[in-house]
Formats: structure tokens, sequence, C-alpha cells
């Protein structure tokens, strides 16, 4: 299985699968000198981890991570970083009863076809818990990133029709982390729980949308052609698991502008231009403009769910298959952590590609 890796000069590999020994991964091109704080790497984990809440899967898992090379005294050393996580509390015989059998909008069925083995225990690579090694890199990617001043917060927008309607910058980005559903609004924040809930009781599953702003990010990152920013960002946030749709500035709704509405003013501000609206998300041209750099990220319902399904086995007869096991009845709270990772990795490569390979 070729492309687990990720990025030019920032590069991440990840293997593992769900139900395995644990998840890992190795960071590649982390300048040297960078101060590591493994209890803000932890802190990452934390916020994704299974069981944080009564709104999410219900399988314990600590994910602490084990740091295997590339640090020493509280330092990157310059050589490759290599980080652990173990799994804990997988319950493999919770996914023997679709041992032959394809799960409807799961990857089983494509897995199969392209591999002709599948680790049917919790979906093994294919599972989103592989996205734990991401969020361990994007730790220290955001850490590189302090470094030159850039910040990268998500939160929660929309979970089915519950949608937050106000521009990101009215609001307040300390409250994203005192509620389970991770949404900055306190009172959407509050409907949308109970609606998890019902859906959850229900046996179902529910979508939503997580917004990303990156601040502080400089102007000139990015190429013009087949590696534009916002391109980059789209790849990496589209890689994660039941992630349906991306679109950033304007995005949509921008096809209902004029372009006398829609483009971005300049003007001077002392010694640095500006641009007095920001339809663009920050990128022009696939190049950062120095404004802020803002983002969406669509995700469906996750796809096991109690009620019967039909389905077929391996034979291609017909079967039923019923959802057992502990999983999430709506992912973005768990997701926000991990769009925050992505983008994150993005632009630290984007920023050593511009920049040398020493601090």
């Amino acid at each position: 299985m070729p492309n687990n890796t990720f990025g030019h000069l920032f590069r991440v590999t990840t293997f593992g699968e769900s139900h395995g020994v644990g998840l890992g991964v190795t960071i590649d091109g982390c300048p040297a000198g960078l101060d590591i704080d493994i209890a803000f790497i932890q802190q990452e984990m934390a916020r994704r981890r299974p069981g944080q809440s009564k709104i999410v899967t219900q399988r314990k898992e600590a994910d602490q991570v084990e740091i295997l090379s590339g640090i020493f005294e509280g330092k990157s050393t310059g050589t490759p970083i290599g980080m652990i996580i173990r799994n804990k509390d997988a319950k493999s015989k919770d996914y023997s009863h679709i041992k032959d059998s394809f799960r409807p909008s799961h990857a089983d069925f494509t897995f199969f076809s392209k591999y002709g083995h599948r680790d049917y225990r919790g979906g093994g690579r294919s599972s989103a818990r592989e996205t734990a090694a991401r969020v361990a890199a994007g730790a220290v990617a955001k850490t590189l990133l302090k470094h030159f001043g850039v910040t990268v917060t998500a939160y929660v927008s929309q979970v089915g029709h519950m949608a937050l309607d106000s521009p990101y910058g009215e609001y307040d980005y300390r409250e994203i982390e005192n509620n389970p559903v991770r949404c900055p609004d306190p009172a959407m924040a509050e409907k949308m729980e109970t609606l998890i809930k019902q859906v959850r009781k229900d046996g179902d599953t529910i979508g939503g949308v997580v917004a990303c702003v990156v601040k502080g990010c400089p102007p000139g990152l990015g190429e013009p052609v087949f590696d534009k920013l916002h391109a980059d960002l789209a790849k990496a946030t589209i890689s994660i698991n039941a992630c349906k749709g991306f679109e950033y500035g304007s995005g949509f709704d921008g096809v209902t502008m004029r372009g006398s509405e829609h483009n971005d003013s300049f003007y001077e501000e002392e010694g640095r231009i500006r641009t007095r609206s920001n339809h663009s998300g920050g990128i022009q041209g696939g190049i950062s403009n120095g404004e802020d750099i803002y983002f969406r990220a669509a995700f469906k319902p996750v796809a096991t769910i109690v009620p019967e399904q039909d389905s077929v086995d391996k034979q291609g007869q017909p079967v039923k298959v019923a959802g057992k096991g502990r999983h999430d009845p709506c992912v973005v709270p768990r997701a926000v952590p991990i769009v925050e990772a992505m983008a994150a990795l993005v632009i630290a490569d984007h920023l050593l590609r511009s920049r040398s390979s020493k601090l």
C-alpha cells in the first residue's frame, strides 16, 4: 500500500490499523532546535481521542503518545521524529459479523476490490482511528507555526440543519473547548448537543461542517500551478475520513456575487499591503496574501448505524448488516483537531519550502 506520506519538506508518514498494535507517525524535515512540549502533543491527542464525552464513541483510549526518536532534552534534533500511539481498548469481536459482508457506504467493498484482502476489524487502515497519528504530527507542525507567529483554529459551525450564520471573526474562540460539540456559540452548541444525543438515541448518525481559520500566515506561500496553497489544503482536508466537501473564502456563496462585489480591494496599512474584504479567503492565485485563511469542510453522517441495511457478501449474495460496536453519532466534534492538524501540516510545509531548513 503506497501513498502513506504527506508533504514535501515537512513530511509525515503514518502507519498502523484501528485494531492492530497501534498507530504511528514519522516526521521527516522538522528543523533542529525547535522546543517540543510533549504535554502539548498529549493535549492535542486528548481533543481527538474517543470516549471524551457522551456524544462521541465510547471506546476508551488514552491515546498516550510515546516518543521514539528525534527529540532530545526538549528540542528537535533535526533527525526523523518517531511517535507511536498504542491501542488499548480494541474489541475486534464486535466486527466478526461483517467478516464476509460489505457495510454500506464504508470502505469495505472498495478496499477488498483493490487489495483482494481486508482487515475487517474496525476497518483496519481505512478506519478514522488512523487520524490519531495525524494529530500527533499536527501538534509538532503547530509548534513550528507558533515559532513564526501562525495559529490554526477550527470549530464546528454546523450539525445537520443547525448552522452558525455570523462571520468567523465575530465568535469568541475561547468558547470552543467549553462544550463537547466544539462550537464557539454556547447557545447553538447546546442545541447541537441535544440534536446529536437524539440522533444517537435513534441509532442513527448525522453530519456537519467544521470551519478553520489560519491567522498570521505571511504572504507568498504556495505555488501558482499544481501546488496552489488552497489546493494542498483541500487535498489535506478531503483526505480525512468522512469529509465530503471543501470550500475556502466565499466558496459556493461567491457565485451569487458580481465581480464588483467580490473583488478584495487593496490598501496600505503601516507598511503592509492589506485587503479591505477577504472573499479570497487569504489566498489569491494559489498564493497566500497575508490575510486570514479560512475554509470549511463538510463531513457526512457516519456510515455505521444500528438499523439493519441491505448489502451483499463477498460472493455477491444478499445479506442484512446492522451496526455493532462503538461509533460516533456525529464525527465533527472530534474532527476539529484533525482539520487543524492537516491545515498545520500544509502551512508548515509551505513555510519551510519558502525558507532555509534551519530556524
